[in-house]
């Protein structure tokens, strides 16, 4: 399994928690190289842009994308 599939699956399961989600979304990017993590950002608005869209502002905003 790809990290990136393993990130997402993670994310999925944690997102009932925002502290959690927050936490494991920090930690999974740090293990992903740029262009996979452009794709996790988009992933990640699709399915939870709704519910946590002030979260992921702060988080993408603070790391560097190729």
């Amino acid at each position: 399994m790809k990290m990136l599939e393993y990130i997402k699956m993670i994310l999925d399961k944690v997102s009932f928690d925002s502290k959690l989600f927050e936490k494991e979304l920090k930690k999974g990017l740090k293990e992903l190289q740029p262009v996979d993590m452009k794709e996790l950002r988009n992933w990640c608005y699709e399915n939870f842009g709704k519910i946590y869209q002030t979260l992921l502002n702060k988080v993408f905003r603070s790391v560097k994308l190729a």
